[in-house]
């Protein structure tokens, strides 16, 4: 499977949701399926994501390159670090497991 076209598949017929901020605010609500953070997101940030995704029981994968590359992969012309998946859509993204 590739995960560049699993996320661009989701991106485009699913709902995204991009930025650290908001995948915190939508993890602690409780909304979303699976977390995927670029590999230069800092520490901390991760540290803090990775353990709501694990408390809330969402899926987490750390994307292999950095945000430039993760943001040109969802078509976004801005660097993306993190994002959620609140609906997969036709994507089956949430078949990849860590």
């Amino acid at each position: 499977m590739d995960t560049n076209k699993e996320i661009r598949r989701a991106v485009d017929t699913g709902k995204v949701s991009f930025g650290y901020k908001t995948c915190q605010k939508n993890l602690l609500h409780g909304e979303g399926e699976m977390i995927i953070i670029s590999n230069n997101l800092p520490k901390n940030d991760r540290e803090v994501l990775q353990h709501l995704a694990k408390v809330e029981g969402k899926k987490f994968l750390e994307y292999p390159e950095n945000g430039l590359t993760l943001g040109s992969v969802c078509g976004k012309p801005f660097v993306v670090s993190a994002m959620i998946i609140i609906d997969a859509g036709k994507s089956s993204i949430l078949d990849l497991t860590e």
